[in-house]
């Protein structure tokens, strides 16, 4: 069984500039990241401190929940603009980006915003709050709490890797049928959608 699915090199979108352009973009934002990590030499700090924590307000806050509702927050507001910018071009002629792109931006605002932002702010803020409220010094279960936003970040991180790997899924970000189904969405779009929604514990 291939690891990929379906997924070909044929399948990454070479030809559409506004894809690549946000990749590229990304790309420059993890070597940036990258460099200042090593630069100031905080990997063992970020390791030590926050990427194996089971502390609840850090799970909460710093590097966790509400840090990634918030990048996800710019991501979604990139893609409203791109959404609003195309139907004002579009009322005297083509707009900027194809029918499908569209349907692609449309579907990643709906889901990113509400399965990765909505949701992850508010497991964040129930993290810092309800120990606090309760008198609790931790969560019941530190462990799975850290597993649970862990999960997060990766199916946010799948989700927006497979907007450039293959379409990305044109069904809403509820997946409609019939729009789901094969007969309407033969790539993998819809997969690695799926992929990252199923794969998001909040």
């Amino acid at each position: 069984m291939n690891l990929l699915g379906k997924l070909t090199l044929s399948d990454i979108p070479f030809d559409q500039p506004i894809i690549m352009a946000a990749v590229a973009f990304m790309a420059v934002i993890v070597l940036v990241v990258v460099f200042a990590l090593s630069y100031f030499k905080k990997w063992g700090y970020l390791w030590s401190e926050w990427l194996t924590s089971v502390d609840h307000k850090k799970i909460g806050v710093m590097l966790m929940y509400i840090v990634v509702a918030v990048l996800i927050l710019l991501r979604g507001f990139v893609d409203a603009l791109m959404m609003r910018a195309q139907l004002a071009l579009a009322y005297n002629g083509p707009g900027f980006m194809p029918p499908e792109h569209y349907n692609q931006i449309f579907t990643a605002y709906g889901a990113i915003i509400i399965f990765f932002m909505a949701m992850a702010f508010m497991i964040g803020l129930m993290n810092i709050v309800v120990p606090l409220q309760i008198g609790a010094r931790d969560v019941a279960f530190p462990f799975i709490n850290s597993l649970s936003f862990w999960m997060t970040a990766i199916a946010a991180m799948l989700m927006n890797i497979s907007l450039v790997v293959g379409d990305f899924a044109q069904v809403g970000w509820l997946a409609y049928s019939p729009l789901s189904e094969l007969q309407f969405s033969p790539g993998v779009g819809v997969d690695y959608f799926t992929y990252g929604v199923c794969s998001c514990p909040a």
